[in-house]
């Protein structure tokens, strides 16, 4: 489960490796006895106003052309998103006839006058008409004009290449060639990538190369970082020593601030490598990070070193920085700062800071520096600075490839050199460029970008703005902070003795909330700090002894005693005033986050699951605790019009071992929210987690004053006294999170019993020609293989659909990306897939050595242990529709792959299990998207993303049909508290049936219009949808009986046609009990059945088609906001809305 919006746990990390360099401070700017020339940003201007009035005249005809088109292109938002639209949709399906409908979209477009000339329009408007009866003529065509009109920004890996060079290089300028690709999925496609790197580090017209260590190995884990140094250092040596031999300059890259510390150490261990002293070899750091300052110090001691040891001098290339887009989505969906700085005026100083810093003999003697950039004050600063101080020697002036030419020359003929940024691509594989090209556009539409400003108004007020711009960045270098933005986000330290225990936000537990003070996740532990990476290896090495308070029931008279303790402590409990209840969750909160650590290392050590799987769920638990809370508050009088909440009697939880944390944690103060004391019985595989949970939990509880009765562990055996637990006559319900069958005997042991259940899912993610593959085939695995596939919530199918299902590509980078997954242990901070919990057995074991007719293994698992706890995971295709595997959930680490002819049948095979509980889908069609929302059966629906880790408010979790027994209210959804406990009318309803029936059909026009009717998106991100909505239930049966009130049956069957649900009346009058009841039993009535009056003997029939039928017995209510929920179901859906962070569809919709 993953997280959130923002809260430090601790101080920011000082720098940016596990061994912090530099003080985190300012530092001087002079720096010793070369301080800048005062007049130094006069002499820039007027060198870089010079280069401007050059590049204005010096620019050829085709040079002009793409001038104006980029300078229309990035002036218009509706040219930006042509633009991303065609390259990314025409230019990426490998599918012509995906391509050729995508195109045939864009008639119209209004960014077409911004992105193409008026040939390029009339081409645009006549091949969409064209392409979708002549696709394989008309895509081809329209690629080879993209490649043309975007050709002097990417360069082919092919013959054209070596062409390329030599003319480059006949123009007095060197190349830095990047061949593009994002990071790798699989071990064979990391191979692959850097046989192609090396492949051009000895070409003999080859002299400089970059290299990102996300592009040589793959399935890094951030927590592991010395493993995954070694695991890099030992793809890159034989590239170094290759480049080595053939005199050839290698540039370790970066783009992700994750990989920051990882590309420093790696490049330490390299560049004092004694072998390769004598080694050309660099690294990139971007400015906008506030980490590059210390960095920079670390990069020059380390040439400092290699220098004083003979050995030859290194060289830092500093960019301003390439992601700032996907900066801000992993921000955003985290909850963690922006690592870059967050304004433009901050990047540019801090790039001047390092360019002041870095242009001293003291450190070029080492440590050459290149400056990349195409802002012309900058870069003439940099160049008069290094003449100023005697070191233009060791200065390198860098500018992107094609980007702007004329520029580019006017700077050449003063510098002497020019070094060329120059990605490259195969011309098979021109879609690995889109991810390049949507971020140069992004970058570039900006409107404080320089080039924006340069396409835009070469020499007139956008200059103007610019070089004001630059004389306040100099000003601010020496200023502007290098304390990292990004908190580890450690455990908060537990409080003294004696202390009172603050919440998380840091207030007092006994304060109430302040008014309009909003609900915001907790954000998980960053492994991209130092702080973040220290904490988990401390983690896996910890002890964790049995937390005291659980009691043992060896007999059913031991839990009947701890029954009527708890009834006991019922009615205290009940009548504490909500916004009591609410505080006591709120030190729950604290509680729990201060019990982190210990909460992590206990599922590490006894769920077998790793820390990058533990350490959200306890930021899930936390949410809980927050949450529900304010749920609590919600069920004072008063809150729901025309209904009151009273509390009833003692609820049972029976938690999975999955979830060891969050979902006891989650279901136990849920019903504590609701007024009632709790039995939590630990699931048998981790009885511990569930023990240091709830003594969190307990801890909370005590810091106000709980009764010491309203919680309880209770440690039982699994037969009669387990059963005892459950059908003891004073508990009023079980929260359930199991097996569909656990559900059916919990429901079978007693009728009156209320059980509410999530249940199995078979569940399954669908990909269409139209999907990206990368993205793809990335969060398959991440969804079939997080925690060994052991969720309820774990994709187990993949259904590809056309094409998709015989893409080699796609069938390739699955087997490479499953077969690479790292398999051990959680202790080991380099598993990505642990253990399962016990050995196989059953249908795990079937599926995991089974093929079953037409099935064959794309990767075979295998038992790794001799205890049968570790596989690796297995992927076997030509699963049938109806087969067994397609229907029955396997709790592991097995991926079935189906083929359906298109989006109809694969949405019907979906929809053809049992279950309903998650359910993905990846395609960037919108059609596909609208018609596979509006038809998927499934809780929690999954749009271009995994399928897993539903957040508390921003994915409440719980599924339909048979994964869902009772109301269906979604866990860490706003309904789920209150379905745990008695409604009734409010005094202020009218009581003659006229009245009351009046009063309810105008409340459900306004719950209808304002609430329900509506689309609900609380989180309001923005690079992710996640709306709550309530969909129609397939049909409802009202059965009237004994006593029902004719002004009820009509209020239920109001609400059914105000949601646009058919129903069905069974009246007792007509139908007796026993018949109906028998209808029940035998399957004939499905589906939900709202009584009305007394019902007989349907519970118990009911019982008998647990997961098919839920009877809905509770009094029929006036207030809309409790009755239509009985014709609606909850669905959250979790679409992604960016593009590598280009957001797509920005519109926002409505919103509480």
């Amino acid at each position: 489960m993953s997280a959130r919006p923002h809260e430090d746990r601790s101080p920011a990390a000082p720098g940016p490796v596990d061994r912090a360099a530099g003080d985190g401070t300012a530092g001087t700017g002079t720096d010793g006895a070369h301080p800048a020339h005062p007049a130094l940003p006069d002499e820039a201007v007027r060198l870089a106003r010079r280069w401007l009035e050059r590049t204005s005249g010096g620019e050829t005809r085709r040079e002009r052309s793409t001038t104006r088109r980029l300078a229309a292109l990035v002036g218009s938002p509706e040219g930006l998103e042509l633009a991303v639209r065609f390259v990314d949709r025409v230019a990426r399906p490998r599918d012509v006839r995906v391509a050729a409908r995508e195109l045939a979209r864009l008639t119209g477009t209004p960014g077409a006058a911004a992105f193409l000339g008026p040939a390029d329009r009339v081409l645009l408007a006549a091949g969409a008409r064209v392409a979708p009866a002549l696709p394989g003529v008309v895509v081809p065509a329209a690629r080879r004009r993209l490649r043309a009109l975007v050709g002097h920004l990417v360069v082919d890996d092919g013959p054209a290449l070596a062409r390329h060079l030599a003319a480059t290089r006949a123009d007095g300028y060197r190349l830095n060639l990047n061949l593009l690709g994002e990071a790798v999925l699989g071990e064979h496609e990391a191979t692959a990538r850097l046989a192609r790197v090396r492949a051009l580090v000895e070409r003999p017209d080859v002299d400089y190369v970059s290299v990102k260590v996300s592009a040589v190995a793959s399935q890094l884990s951030p927590w592991d970082f010395d493993g995954s140094v070694d695991r890099v250092v030992e793809r890159l040596l034989p590239l170094y020593e290759a480049a080595a031999r053939h005199g050839t300059f290698v540039n370790l890259d970066m783009e992700e601030y994750r990989d920051l510390a990882l590309t420093v150490r790696v490049f330490e261990r390299l560049a004092s490598h004694p072998p390769l002293a004598q080694a050309a070899a660099g690294i990139a750091l971007q400015a906008y990070l506030p980490d590059a300052a210390a960095a920079y110090d670390e990069i020059a001691e380390v040439a400092r070193r290699r220098v004083t040891a003979g050995g030859a001098p290194l060289k830092v290339r500093l960019v301003k920085g390439a992601n700032l887009a996907m900066e801000r989505v992993e921000a955003e969906l985290h909850g963690w700062p922006q690592a870059p700085y967050p304004t433009k005026a901050d990047v540019d100083a801090a790039y001047l800071r390092l360019v002041d810093r870095s242009l001293r003999p003291e450190r070029t003697a080492a440590l050459r520096v290149g400056v990349a950039s195409h802002n012309v004050f900058h870069v003439a600063a940099a160049h008069l600075l290094a003449q100023q101080r005697g070191v233009s020697e060791a200065l390198d002036v860098e500018m992107l490839q094609g980007m702007a030419p004329a520029q580019a020359r006017a700077v050449r003929d003063d510098v002497g050199s020019v070094l060329l940024y120059t990605p490259v691509v195969a011309p098979d594989e021109f879609d690995v460029a889109v991810s390049y090209l949507v971020r140069r556009l992004e970058e570039n539409a900006a409107g404080e970008n320089f080039l924006h400003a340069a396409f835009a108004d070469a020499g007139g007020d956008a200059m103007d703005g610019q070089e004001r711009a630059f004389r306040d960045a100099w000003e601010a270098r020496d200023r502007v902070s290098t304390t990292p933005r990004r908190g580890t986000a450690a455990p908060v330290p537990p409080a003294r003795p004696g202390e009172a225990v603050a919440d998380a936000a840091g207030t007092d537990p006994a304060t109430p909330a302040r008014p309009g003070e909003a609900f915001a996740n907790v954000p998980d532990t960053d492994p991209a700090t130092p702080e973040g990476r220290r904490w988990a290896r401390e983690v896996v090495a910890r002890d964790v002894a049995p937390a005291p308070g659980a009691v043992v029931a060896g007999a059913a008279a031991d839990v009947d005693a701890l029954v009527e303790r708890a009834r006991g402590a019922a009615d205290a409990w009940a009548s504490t005033d909500p916004s009591v209840r609410a505080t006591a969750l709120r030190a729950v909160a604290r509680a729990l986050e201060e019990a982190r650590t210990d909460l992590v290392a206990v599922m590490v050590h006894e769920a077998g699951k790793t820390v990058a799987e533990a350490d959200p769920e306890v930021s899930e638990a936390v949410d809980f605790a927050r949450y529900y809370a304010e749920r609590a508050q919600e069920l004072a009088d008063g809150h729901v019009p025309g209904a009151r909440f009273r509390p009833r009697g003692v609820t049972v939880v029976t938690p999975p071992w999955n979830f060891p944390v969050a979902i006891p944690v989650g279901s136990v103060l849920a019903a504590l929210a609701a007024g009632s004391p709790v039995l939590v019985k630990p699931a048998p595989a981790t009885p511990l987690c569930a023990r240091v949970a709830m003594a969190a939990v307990r801890a909370g509880l005590d810091a106000v004053g709980a009764p010491a009765d309203v919680l309880t562990v209770v440690l039982c055996p699994e037969g009669d006294v387990g059963r005892r637990l459950v059908t003891h006559p004073a508990v009023a319900r079980v929260l359930l999170t199991g097996s569909i069958e656990t559900a059916r005997a919990f429901a079978s042991w007693r009728e009156d019993l209320d059980v509410l259940a999530e249940t199995s899912g078979k569940n399954a993610l669908v990909i269409t020609p139209s999907a990206d593959v990368d993205l793809a085939v990335a969060d398959l695995v991440r969804s079939a293989f997080g925690h060994a596939g052991q969720k309820c919530s774990a994709a187990s199918l993949a259904i590809l659909v056309g094409s998709a299902g015989t893409d080699e590509r796609l069938r390739h980078q699955l087997a490479d990306a499953v077969s690479s997954l790292r398999v051990g242990h959680g202790q080991d901070l380099g598993t990505v897939m642990g253990p399962v919990v016990e050995p196989a057995q059953g249908k795990l074991l079937r599926a995991l050595t089974t093929l079953d007719p037409g099935e064959e293994w794309l990767v075979a698992p295998r038992q790794v242990d001799t205890a049968g706890r570790l596989w690796t995971p297995g992927v076997k295709h030509g699963v049938a529709p109806g087969s067994w595997f397609h229907r029955t959930e396997c709790f592991g680490p097995v991926l079935g792959i189906m083929r359906a002819r298109d989006l109809e049948e694969a949405i019907a095979w979906q929809n053809a299990v049992a279950f309903g509980l998650t359910g993905g889908l990846h395609s960037l069609d919108e059609a596909e998207i609208a018609t596979w929302l509006e038809r998927v059966e499934v809780g929690n629906a999954y749009v271009n993303r995994h399928t897993t880790g539903a957040v508390v408010r921003r994915q409440p979790f719980g599924g339909w049909k048979a994964s869902v027994v009772g109301p269906g209210a979604k866990a860490g959804g706003p309904h789920y508290v209150a379905q745990l406990g008695d409604w009734s009318d409010a005094p202020d309803v009218p009581q003659d049936d006229d009245a009351w029936l009046a009063w309810a059909r105008d409340d459900d026009a306004r719950v209808w219009a304002q609430d329900l009717g509506a689309e609900h998106d609380p989180s309001g991100l923005h690079v992710e949808e996640n709306v709550l909505r309530y969909r129609p239930v397939p049909h409802l049966t009202v059965r009237a009986g004994d006593g029902a009130r004719p002004a009820a049956v009509a209020r239920v069957v109001h609400a059914a046609r105000t949601a646009g649900v058919p129903t069905t009346v069974s009246d007792v009058a007509v139908e007796g009990h026993a018949d109906f009841a028998a209808r029940v039993r035998a399957g004939a009535v499905t589906g939900r059945v709202r009584v009305v009056g007394d019902a007989p003997g349907l519970r118990a029939a009911a019982a008998e088609q647990v997961g098919a039928v839920t009877v809905l017995d509770a009094p029929v209510l006036a207030s809309a906001s409790r009755e239509l929920l009985t014709v609606v179901r909850e669905q959250a859906v979790s679409r992604t809305r960016h593009r590598f962070g280009h957001v797509t569809d920005p519109v926002r919709r409505a919103t509480p």
